[in-house]
């Protein structure tokens, strides 16, 4: 392998050097002043990544990773007196109701095929026929597939009905479009290290800022109770738990990138571009997309592996050069494979990127 890898797996990304060297910026232990000022910036920053979400939403930092944000998300505000409604078209979704279940929080289960689009037909039908669901969940981007859920529609549905919007948000917050009270979402789950550009371990929930000044319900997690983590961190700035400190750091320096490059906009449109390269490239040698490509979001696309060409031997070949790719999961496993465009990708990368897929791929055809 020659150069840096290249990681076009949906997180951890390949970093930028400003963010890596933020790694090293020291030992500081996390029950002092200075870690407590850290977080509370980070908070800050988190809240103002998205303009929609900036007036009026708050953040929370926890360590653990994107799923770790989504149970405490949903140990935190999903009732125990009404019921959630998951909406769930992959192994994301279907994930959220698992929680629920282990916390014991009511909920019913909408469920899709892995290759459809949410039903709004569907979703209108449920609400109006179960008036105790007061809470919707559903993930915005689904890395099952690469499907963007439409949240622009499904945000209109919970707005219209007044249910509050659940959303799993781990990989798509900082690059596509997040609405607040338009779509009332009430908390947003998602993680540093994927469009965001940081480190693996830190992840966050943000909230509307009525929710964290309500009376909090009763905790159904210890480590997972994001009030607890609020009136800390909002208040002294200290947390209920050890956080990964130098992580932390790289944090903060990818939040600083990310708002100097143009911010969440900025990011798709260069998520874009490169799904537009790639994807031409693997046209050119016959792959095909798994859906329709209006329906992919920015950061990630799923591919057919061609005719007698294995997963296995595709991924070895590629990492042979430093290229990283990721493997379809659970019914998709042996059908697909998976291409993020996240992460500190310069143009003679891409060009690496090209050349190894058509050097794998050459010649094959579905």
């Amino acid at each position: 392998m020659t150069g840096r890898a290249l990681l076009l797996n949906p997180g951890p990304v390949t970093l930028s050097e400003r963010v890596r060297r933020a790694l090293g910026r020291g030992d500081w232990c996390h029950r002092e002043p200075e870690f407590a000022a850290l977080v509370q910036d980070i908070d800050a920053r988190l809240a103002a990544v998205h303009d929609e979400l900036a007036d009026g939403y708050e953040a929370v930092l926890l360590t653990g990773s994107g799923t770790a944000a989504v149970e405490a998300m949903l140990a935190s505000f999903a009732p125990a007196e009404r019921s959630t409604l998951v909406v769930a078209n992959g192994v994301y979704g279907e994930r959220m109701a698992r929680m629920l279940t282990a916390h014991g929080r009511p909920h019913r289960v909408l469920a899709h095929g892995w290759l459809e689009p949410v039903s709004l037909q569907r979703v209108e039908q449920v609400l109006a026929d179960d008036s105790a669901i007061s809470h919707l969940a559903v993930v915005h981007h689904e890395t099952t597939t690469g499907r963007l859920n439409d949240l622009e529609a499904l945000g209109r549905v919970c707005q219209a009905r007044g249910v509050q919007l659940l959303l799993d948000g781990v990989s798509s917050f900082g690059a596509e479009r997040l609405a607040g009270r338009d779509w009332n979402l009430a908390a947003v789950a998602a993680t540093a290290n994927k469009c965001l550009h940081g480190v693996a371990g830190l992840s966050f929930v943000l909230a509307r800022r009525e929710l964290w000044q309500a009376p909090p319900p009763r905790p159904a997690s210890v480590y997972f109770d994001l009030h607890a983590y609020h009136r800390g961190q909002h208040g002294d700035g200290y947390s209920p738990f050890t956080q990964a400190v130098q992580i932390a750091f790289a944090l903060q320096e990818a939040l600083a990138e990310h708002a100097e490059q143009g911010g969440w906009q900025a990011r798709r449109a260069a998520y874009r571009a490169r799904a537009a390269q790639l994807g031409a490239v693997l046209a050119d040698l016959g792959v095909t997309p798994l859906l329709p490509p209006a329906e992919y979001s920015s950061i990630l696309g799923s591919w057919r592996l061609p005719a007698g060409c294995s997963y296995q031997e595709l991924h070895a070949t590629l990492k042979a050069r430093g290229i990283v790719i990721y493997a379809g999961q659970g019914q998709l496993a042996t059908d697909i494979f998976r291409i993020a465009h996240m992460g500190d990708l310069g143009p003679a990368d891409l060009a690496r990127i090209e050349a190894g897929l058509r050097a794998a791929l050459a010649g094959a055809r579905r």
